[in-house]
């Protein structure tokens, strides 16, 4: 008898498959798309994050996919703080990720949570932007999605994070940050 295990490692080949010459990658990849907007309402900056997909964010969504364990379909958008240059790895999590902060620098109660829309073209967008309301100077990295809705809160499953492509992004009391999110399957 043949034991079949997954790995993640994004790459999925049936026994029939590769027998036949065939065979399905799968590669999840996000982006992130923030507007940040001055107290007066006009638009200072606009960037995008290409993320990373962390090995506990795969591991989950292989999870609730193929043994439907635990789901949980609450998930929330944090900031990350560029007080030093962040860095990221697969291995992040919550607990543990020494290349990089959380920054808390909004006026919101918690992180805010994501509501997203049906799933079409192999991706996964949130129905609105989520909206950061700034109340400090500040220097933003980029942004991460999780499953805690506690600033600054170490528990919950990482699922991706990373930098703005343009570099860093200074905000201000008043500015209103805007990120919205799409999740694909390539």
């Amino acid at each position: 008898m043949q034991k079949e295990q997954i790995i993640p490692k994004d790459n999925i080949t049936s026994a029939l498959g590769k027998s036949a010459g065939m065979s399905a990658q799968v590669h999840p990849s996000g982006r992130y798309v923030a507007e940040c907007f001055g107290a007066d309402g006009k638009l200072k900056w606009r960037d995008t994050i290409e993320n990373l997909v962390t090995t506990v964010g795969k591991n989950d969504a292989l999870d609730k996919y193929f043994e439907g364990s635990s789901y949980t379909a609450a998930w929330y958008m944090g900031l990350v703080d560029a007080a030093t240059t962040p860095t990221y790895a697969a291995a992040d999590t919550m607990a543990s990720h020494a290349g990089w902060t959380e920054s808390a620098a909004y006026a919101n109660a918690t992180r805010p949570a994501a509501v997203w829309s049906a799933a079409a073209a192999a991706s996964k967008a949130l129905s609105t932007a989520l909206s950061f309301n700034i109340n400090a100077s500040a220097t933003i990295g980029g942004c991460f999605m999780v499953t805690n809705s506690t600033k600054s809160g170490t528990t919950g499953i990482l699922y991706s994070c990373g930098n703005f492509t343009g570099g860093n992004k200074a905000v201000a009391s008043g500015d209103t940050l805007n990120v919205s999110y799409t999740s694909s399957l390539t």
